[in-house]
């Protein structure tokens, strides 16, 4: 196994067999994933985009591209969760972790709509959440539009977080910590 200068990369990448006995594969981002990553955005619904990025934006700006794809692995990472098809692997969903302080990072995921209720954010989030305390994070905090608290809530209690919440102006923010 190949040993990233940062020292983390190595426990990143990980196969997940999910419920429907799929194999999914979740890997760090790389600079060269930004192909992978536009198809992925181009393939997600106007409201998918919409829940994940707070706002409407039919096209992934260059800036927020940079920022996942370039992540330092330390205090921002980004993953990509894979499954393979017979044309190749097909990227479903997307994880990001950043730093907001020394002990806490914000969370963030979105899969495919053709892919969702697959297990698949779940075990995204849970690899995330892992790599997260491996760094040093011991809280965690997730902002989403109020309307989708619940469908997240549901998916940290299966990755196995305590979520505690508060609700300003239709967005809610969301702390957790491991079990």
């Amino acid at each position: 196994m190949m040993i990233e200068p940062s020292g983390y990369s190595g426990d990143l990448e990980e196969q997940v067999v999910l419920p429907n006995h799929r194999l999914l594969r979740i890997r760090p981002c790389r600079c060269w994933d930004s192909d992978t990553i536009r198809e992925l955005y181009s393939r997600l619904s106007s409201r998918t985009r919409y829940l994940r990025f707070l706002c409407s934006m039919p096209v992934l700006p260059d800036p927020v591209l940079k920022a996942l794809t370039c992540a330092d692995d330390r205090r921002c990472l980004a993953l990509l969760a894979e499954l393979e098809q017979p044309a190749g692997a097909n990227a479903v969903a997307l994880g990001n972790l950043g730093a907001i302080d020394a002990g806490t990072a914000e969370l963030a995921v979105v899969v495919r709509d053709d892919y969702q209720r697959q297990g698949i954010g779940t075990a995204l989030a849970s690899k995330l959440l892992q790599a997260g305390e491996v760094r040093g994070f011991k809280r965690f905090v997730a902002h989403v539009l109020w309307e989708n608290s619940f469908v997240i809530r549901r998916l940290l209690n299966r990755a196995d977080a305590v979520v505690c919440s508060t609700t300003s102006y239709g967005v809610s923010d969301l702390s957790f910590v491991r079990r």
